[in-house]
């Protein structure tokens, strides 16, 4: 690569100075200037899009290798479900012919009816019940509402008289 130091870029300015003329050097300098960071952003942008290109291949040779090791386990589960079908069939018919063509299973006592679903035991658990009837409440006087001090004050506040 170029190496460039402070002599030899004094000795490039100096060159330039008596090439292109003090006149004309702040302007050529701010071009070449703005040309150099053009290069830059441009060297950056494809470095940038290479190292995302090598992600992305990255990222698609893991999803091959989980994807294969999932179905992997998919596989390992139909075989253990399968064999675990044949077991329950073999003891089935072990059972069906061990009790004369009637089994346990099969039995007319029993019936294939779903269990009962559960239910929560009260009907409307979100109002809050209390201990005291509602209707002693009503005849005793109790209070059912319970007012804020402040409402309490704008509901009894005497009504003020007009005045004349």
């Amino acid at each position: 690569m170029l190496d460039l130091g402070l002599s030899k870029m004094a000795l490039i300015g100096v060159v330039a100075l008596i090439v292109i003329g003090p006149e004309k050097l702040p302007r050529v300098a701010r071009t070449v200037g703005t040309l150099l960071g053009r290069a830059q952003r441009y060297v950056n942008d494809v470095k940038s899009e290479v190292s995302r290109a090598m992600d992305i291949d990255e990222l698609k040779r893991m999803k091959d290798t989980v994807e294969q090791a999932g179905s992997e386990v998919e596989h390992s589960i139909r075989q253990a479900g399968a064999s675990f079908e044949q077991q329950v069939s073999a003891v089935k018919s072990a059972l069906s012919d061990a009790g004369n063509g009637a089994t346990a299973l099969d039995a007319p006592g029993t019936s294939a009816a779903p269990p009962p679903q559960y239910r929560h035991p009260r009907k409307k658990w979100r109002i809050k019940r209390g201990a005291t009837p509602q209707w002693y409440k009503t005849r005793t006087g109790v209070r059912q509402h319970i007012l804020s001090a402040s409402a309490r004050v704008a509901r009894y506040r005497p009504k003020r008289m007009p005045i004349d």
